[in-house]
């Protein structure tokens, strides 16, 4: 279990394993296309596909392995479990979010979200 401060911290020491999934991402999206297009790329071929999508497996293990819940990768999400005010909570955040300042109750998901 995370306090806020605990999993602001977390999320700070993982933020360059995210910011390479974001890359990683878009990289593979990009060669996905191109390759299905036109059937070659400048980002590489098939093989060079399956080593991103390597990649993104790799970096989504290491960033679970913080005990950082990954919910969605395409946006990516990411939950840290806490308590608040008594009652299990998800320190959550969202791709394009500055820090962590939203929680959601364990039983409200996503749609619960809250600000901090």
């Amino acid at each position: 279990m995370f306090t806020l401060e605990e999993a602001r911290r977390r999320y700070a020491e993982v933020r360059p394993r995210i910011d390479e999934l974001i890359d990683a991402r878009a990289d593979l999206a990009e060669l996905t296309a191109d390759l299905a297009a036109d059937g070659a790329s400048p980002l590489g071929g098939r093989a060079e596909a399956k080593a991103l999508e390597a990649r993104l497996h790799a970096l989504l293990e290491e960033i679970a392995e913080q005990d950082i819940q990954v919910k969605g990768y395409a946006p990516v999400l990411l939950d840290f479990p806490g308590v608040r005010d008594g009652r299990a909570v998800l320190w959550c955040w969202l791709e394009g979010d500055d820090d962590i300042e939203w929680y959601h109750r364990v039983d409200c998901g996503f749609p619960g979200r809250r600000p901090v």
